[in-house]
């Protein structure tokens, strides 16, 4: 088995408007079964999703919120329009942001942006990656995946790691269940979270500061699908989801 990781050179300082598939296209050859691998940084961008915090007026419960955590009253602000549920107010907000992904900040961020503003997550990740991944496959006459990611901190572990959020021809999940094991043992509960392992991987090559690249290319799985695919089969249901459930318990003992 062989493993290949590239990165697309040469991709410009991303503004409102820019073709993300047509830059890919013509910078990087594309070969059946490549999965892209994009920044969600330069998604936001070319959908204009850049902000200023000047722009917003806290209300009652952003106040609260920013009392407790030494935060901006704008930045919470920002932070609860974008998000469907709050599990930790402090020291830092924990939330639930409106495409279902949990992640602190509900992802906005002001890394790599620049003159003041902020970033927001796309608002559909699988609809972007989608009409990437379309165009190219049009471009390209090949078969192509495509993985957005964010930067994610981890429970229980210091430091960040790419996770997927928008899927285009890949599924979230490979399951092991029904295979047999070394031993022979059947596997009952065995799913693999492949494009999470794809994204941590591709961000060995991304990077975080000034020297970065959004876009990586991942050659050598065979883990192209037709079946319509997508991040929210990704998430597990909140009945059972103990520690969502946990963190709940705990707001309502504190409220």
């Amino acid at each position: 088995m062989e493993l290949m990781l590239k990165a697309v050179e040469n991709i410009p300082l991303i503004q409102k408007g820019d073709d993300l598939a047509d830059l890919i296209f013509k910078r990087a050859d594309l070969k059946d079964n490549d999965i892209i691998v994009i920044a969600s940084t330069v998604v936001s961008k070319s959908l204009g999703l850049t902000f200023y915090l000047s722009d917003l007026v806290p209300g009652a419960e952003a106040k609260r919120i920013a009392s407790l955590n030494n935060k901006d009253p704008a930045f919470v602000q920002a932070v609860l329009e974008e998000s469907l549920e709050v599990f930790v107010e402090s020291p830092f907000m924990l939330v639930r942001n409106k495409n279902h992904h949990v992640c602190i900040n509900a992802g906005i961020d002001n890394s790599n942006v620049g003159g003041g503003r902020l970033l927001k997550l796309p608002c559909n990740p699988d609809g972007c990656a989608a009409k990437i991944g379309q165009k190219l496959e049009e471009l390209t006459q090949k078969k192509i995946s495509v993985i957005i990611t964010d930067t994610n901190g981890r429970a229980f572990k210091e430091g960040q790691t790419n996770v997927a959020i928008g899927l285009y021809k890949i599924k979230a999940l490979r399951t092991w269940i029904g295979e047999k094991d070394l031993f022979g043992y059947v596997l009952e509960i065995s799913e693999e979270a492949v494009v999470d392992e794809i994204a941590g991987a591709a961000n060995l090559l991304m990077g975080e500061a000034a020297n970065g690249y959004p876009v990586v290319i991942v050659r050598g799985l065979n883990l192209y699908t037709q079946e319509t695919a997508g991040i929210r089969e990704f998430y597990r249901k909140a009945e059972d989801d103990i520690i969502i459930q946990g963190l709940l318990e705990l707001k309502n003992q504190k409220n």
